[in-house]
């Protein structure tokens, strides 16, 4: 999953170059270099809006793929996603030099595709102005638990209003059946495919639904579709006091820490304190007051990389009162967010005591980040959808394709532990391998996890039981 609030710059379609297609064109897919990358090829697939309507509305699914760069040793085709929800797979083609290995390039065409509702094909859009308004769910009271309610079912309707009739079709069975509509039109027989955090979870429900389509399958940052409300934040909120913890060890040893020798712990609570009467000064947005829940976000999305130098420094400057600049807001922007999260699980709405009581236990297991900030505007936010959910929650079944889980130990989105239980879930086609280090998303970390994952993708290889790699501390963990 993507940071808190994932709310993206909305973009516009590319306009395409026409070139002549290969002699594997694939069949209904007219390629034509992508305007923002011409080594790259893009085409779009019309997929019905609704499941079973082929007669009804259709919208354009934008695609983009690299060919193999050895075509005489091509395998087939790995579809790609970037997780989110609202992530672009068209970016992470465009990005793949940088992302994949130069074997994997070599050895698959690589296809991403922006899910529907997500960058390219046919976003969900919201008002600026609303998105801006979002209050903090750390709420103070019934009036603000209320208000709480009211403004995200506000924004729900907002956004549906903006986007179409797509915005009640987005959750990732959708996503998984446009996906087999692109192997298909792509001519292929079966795909390989790689996703990141929530694109994990398009990843399992396709090889559920298709498994004799899905020729190998990775996950990596595994979400767990089987997690009730409660354990989604408990074990979100275990999983960023432990990155938390993580960071404090981190700066009590490293010379890159502008906060060694000093209470890490006791400042960071001097932060939130501050936040939370209304006192401190955002250093790098000059007259907004951040409040408790906006603090804990700076921290989470700090884990993400890692970038432990940052938070110090973030610390160390909100406590001096250090100036800089913001940046002017769109009028609208991209929120996929709400409309793919609340199809695939259901969060029952709580009185503001139950509320209340579930922060409070929350608060009283992680004494330094409270609560998971992203575990808890994921949850806040499907209290504006309405009806029932189209894909909730459930086990994954057990899959004859060959899966590899793959989970980091000090993970702050996607916990750890979710990553055994889905291993678990699949059954013996399924391998879980561990990267025994920090940040989310493991591939391209350290040559052993990169290698792990590039032997399975290649050549089928699933690594020993219980097989780790160990984590690796960057030289300065998140400067520059």
């Amino acid at each position: 999953m993507r940071t808190t609030r994932p709310i993206l710059v909305a973009l516009l379609v590319p306009l395409l170059v026409l070139l002549p297609a290969p002699a594997s064109a694939a069949r209904g897919l007219v390629w034509a270099a992508c305007e923002d990358d011409p080594t790259a090829q893009c085409a779009a697939l019309r997929v019905p809006i609704k499941p079973g309507d082929g007669y009804g509305r259709k919208v354009p699914i934008a695609i983009a793929r690299r060919v193999a760069t050895q075509p005489a040793r091509r395998i087939g085709v790995l579809v790609v996603n970037p997780g989110g929800p609202g992530g672009s797979g068209v970016d992470m083609v465009l990005g793949a030099e940088k992302f994949f290995s130069a074997e994997v390039r070599a050895r698959f065409d690589i296809v991403g595709f922006d899910p529907r509702g997500v960058g390219r094909s046919n976003p969900v859009v919201c008002a600026r102005s609303l998105l801006d308004a979002e209050p903090s769910p750390l709420v103070a009271g019934k009036s603000a638990y209320r208000k709480l309610r009211i403004f995200h079912r506000r924004l729900t309707e907002d956004c549906a209003r903006r986007t179409g009739p797509l915005f009640r079709h987005a959750d990732t069975i959708s996503v998984a059946r446009d996906m087999d509509r692109l192997r298909r039109a792509l001519g292929e027989e079966q795909i390989t495919f790689y996703g990141a955090s929530y694109g994990t979870l398009l990843g399992a429900q396709y090889a559920s639904i298709h498994p004799r389509r899905a020729r190998a399958v990775v996950l990596d940052s595994v979400m767990d579709h089987s997690v009730s409300a409660r354990e989604f934040l408990a074990e979100g909120t275990a999983a960023v006091e432990d990155a938390f913890d993580e960071f404090v060890s981190w700066c009590a040893r490293s010379d890159d820490c502008v906060l060694r020798g000093r209470n890490v712990r006791a400042l960071w609570a001097t932060v939130l304190a501050r936040a939370a009467a209304g006192t401190l000064i955002d250093p790098y947005r000059p007259g907004f007051r951040p409040n408790e829940f906006d603090v804990l976000d700076v921290a989470f999305g700090s884990f993400y990389d890692p970038q432990f130098a940052s938070l110090a420094t973030y610390i160390h400057d909100v406590l001096a009162d250090a100036p800089a600049t913001r940046s002017r807001a769109a009028a609208t922007e991209e929120n996929s967010f709400p409309a793919i999260f609340c199809a695939d699980f259901s969060f029952p709405s709580v009185g503001y005591d139950s509320y209340v009581r579930r922060l409070r236990s929350l608060r009283a297991t992680a004494p330094s980040m409270r609560v998971s900030s992203l575990a808890l505007s994921s949850a806040v936010a499907c209290l504006g959808p309405t009806g029932p959910v189209a894909n909730p929650q459930r086990r994954f079944r057990r899959t004859s394709v060959p899966t590899l889980v793959v989970g980091s130990k000090h993970d702050p989105a996607t916990p750890y532990v979710w990553a055994t239980r889905v291993a678990d879930q699949l059954g013996p086609s399924a391998t879980l391998a561990t990267y025994d280090g920090w940040g989310h998303v493991s591939y391209g970390r350290t040559p052993c996890i990169t290698d792990l994952i590039d032997r399975f993708l290649v050549a089928l290889a699933r690594p020993a039981p219980g097989a780790t790699c160990p984590g690796v501390i960057p030289p300065a963990f998140g400067v520059g």
